[in-house]
């Protein structure tokens, strides 16, 4: 099989990620719950995740990086931490799901939403965000990188202007993490909320969150922490103050494994062999006056590649490719319809989406874009 939808989650994963996986689940432990030799170990993959992270996020204090289900549960943690009712929340038009649907809950309770305007190439318009902050506004979120069309968003500028209306950013981080170099710092991210699934190659079930120190979210889940055991009230120590209950250990660890993985070959490698690739298929791609390819045609991008053939519906193209060609894709929404209704493919059932990965070939690519021109030819 040619597995082209990493957009959705990473695969293969590097070896060294399932040995860890296996490791951990064999050898048992519960972090901070006991003094037994296979507890320490736990407690020891936790700390060592925490430490790649805050190495590859040019993160100072590793503790400030609290782990979560997935990216989604740490955008939420952010979000319902960060608002209240009558608060303004900045947005832009091409987020995924996981940042508009707890938005929409949260604007229903109360919570303003502006949503600015976004181009499917340039992303973000910089301008029309300056002139949307109001004297209510607490945060400005929005993703990295388009999961439809792999535009990027102008983070550094978009922080820049954060600071200057001292407004904390939140970054949805889950097509880039792992991907496209990311500096806290540099990028005047104060939430940065990341999968473990995708480009950083750690199992499905895992995700942090980034929470620097001129911020603090609420809490949303309190309990068991291993330390602290006497503090009436979730002790307001990090990361323990977003942690409660067991961790996903087994998790933690492959993804600890995944992370070692990329700072071994280090992202900007990564990076470029990516927007290599990329081009590759986008110029197969274009050069099909069949096809209609949305986003940046150009680097920098990140790896999600959306397009349609004329005539056929994307379901189609996509149940064609997996069963005569073993070639896995996404078609549909992607979770994302308000990047759709800006595309104006929401009303053409979306889009079919080829995401190449870290383990993707250029011979595989080639099969794809011979497969779709067999494909248009009928």
């Amino acid at each position: 099989m040619i597995y082209l939808d990493n957009a959705a989650t990473s695969w293969p994963k590097p070896e060294p990620v399932y040995d860890a996986v296996s490791d951990a689940l064999r050898r048992g432990g519960n972090p901070g719950r006991g003094e037994s030799e296979k507890a320490r170990a736990a407690a020891t993959d936790i700390i060592e995740a925490r430490s790649v992270l805050a190495e590859l996020f040019h993160i100072a204090d590793p503790n400030r990086i609290v782990f979560a289900l997935n990216a989604t549960d740490a955008i939420n943690l952010a979000l319902q931490g960060m608002l209240k009712p009558g608060d303004h929340v900045i947005t832009s038009q091409m987020e995924h799901n996981a940042v508009t649907r707890p938005l929409a809950y949260l604007e229903d309770a109360g919570v303003m939403v502006t949503k600015v305007t976004t181009d499917p190439v340039k992303g973000v318009d910089l301008d029309e965000l300056r002139q949307a902050f109001r004297p209510e506004t607490k945060l400005v979120v929005m993703a990295h990188a388009s999961n439809v069309t792999g535009a990027l968003n102008p983070i550094e500028e978009v922080g820049a202007i954060c600071r200057e209306h001292k407004v904390p950013f939140l970054v949805d981080a889950a097509q880039s993490a792992g991907a496209i170099p990311i500096d806290v710092v540099k990028m005047n991210i104060d939430l940065l909320a990341i999968p473990g699934h995708k480009s950083l190659l750690g199992p499905t079930g895992t995700g942090a969150l980034y929470v620097s120190e001129t911020v603090s979210p609420k809490p949303l889940r309190s309990g068991g922490t291993g330390v602290f055991s006497e503090v009436r009230l979730q002790p307001e120590q990090l990361p323990y103050y977003y942690e409660a209950g067991t961790q996903n250990t087994v998790g933690i660890a492959g993804l600890c494994a995944g992370v070692r993985y990329i700072l071994e070959k280090s992202v900007s490698s990564i990076y470029h062999e990516e927007q290599k690739m990329i081009q590759r298929l986008l110029d197969g791609l274009v050069s099909m006056p069949e096809v209609t390819v949305y986003g940046p045609l150009q680097s920098p991008r990140a790896a999600a590649v959306s397009f349609n053939i004329e005539g056929m519906d994307c379901a189609d193209v996509a149940m064609i490719l997996e069963t005569y060609y073993d070639i896995s894709v996404r078609s549909g929404l992607q979770c994302a319809p308000d990047t759709h209704r800006m595309l104006g493919t929401f009303d053409m059932n979306g889009t079919v989406r080829v995401s190449p990965g870290l383990f993707t070939t250029d011979e595989e690519i080639d099969a794809f874009l011979n497969a779709i021109s067999e494909i248009i030819k009928g």
